[in-house]
């Protein structure tokens, strides 16, 4: 249910609206002066504001003004109602921020085309800005993925390179052994798998992005394995 504050100091006029408003199964408050009313807006926090212009204490230019200041209430739409039709009053409510100007007197229809009018134009606004938050957020989910990612991905990185620094030399010992055997088959044998184990390995870590991880002693030992690797 739509909440709807009327701001008005004639009791007549008030009234009615509020009667009339009600009638359509909104929830209304009213205020007889403008002071009461920015007052009340800051609390109440209506979907809209309906606002005389002529009052004692402050105006209805004072009260848009004073309401357009505040964040809580600067978005709430405002409609005018004045007695005076000319369009110098229209156009200063207009540049302070009014959504519509009703001149006395207006019909039934009148009243309520502008209300339900402002009321959609609102809703759709607030269903655009939720629709842009939603997008926001899902955007700034998956920067932090994304952002999570390349951390672990560096740390992964890292562990090879620590990996394969004890690794390396460990191999280059094997190797160096083998070659001191006599040839044969058991020597070649070992060999192969060695070859076969080490180019498993590089195939994998070719595929990863860093250049890096191939270092001289890596180079070096990829040589002696007769392995090749492209980014070497």
């Amino acid at each position: 249910m739509a909440k709807i504050l009327v701001i008005e100091d004639e009791p007549d006029v008030r009234n009615n609206l509020v009667e009339l408003l009600e009638s359509e199964d909104f929830d209304v408050a009213s205020s007889e002066n403008g002071l009461m009313g920015a007052l009340w807006a800051q609390q109440y926090l209506p979907d809209l504001i309906i606002c005389d212009v002529m009052m004692p204490e402050i105006d209805g230019y004072e009260v848009l003004a004073a309401l357009r200041e505040e964040a809580t209430t600067a978005t709430i739409p405002f409609v005018f109602l004045t007695a005076m039709a000319d369009k110098a009053n229209v156009r200063q409510g207009m540049e302070l921020g009014a959504d519509d100007y009703l001149t006395k007197p207006f019909t039934r229809e009148e009243l309520l085309g502008a209300v339900t009018t402002r009321l959609a134009k609102q809703q759709a606004v607030a269903q655009q800005y939720q629709a842009e938050y939603k997008r926001a957020e899902a955007l700034k989910q998956r920067v932090q993925e994304l952002q999570q990612y390349i951390e672990t991905k560096d740390e992964v990185l890292q562990q090879l390179q620590q990996n394969l620094s004890s690794t390396v030399p460990k191999l280059n010992i094997a190797i160096n052994i083998l070659k001191n055997l006599t040839p044969g088959a058991q020597r070649d044998r070992c060999l192969a798998i060695i070859q076969t184990a080490c180019a498993e390995e590089i195939s994998m870590l070719s595929q990863l992005p860093y250049s890096k991880i191939f270092t001289e002693e890596l180079s070096e030992l990829l040589r002696q394995c007769q392995i090749t690797n492209e980014e070497t």
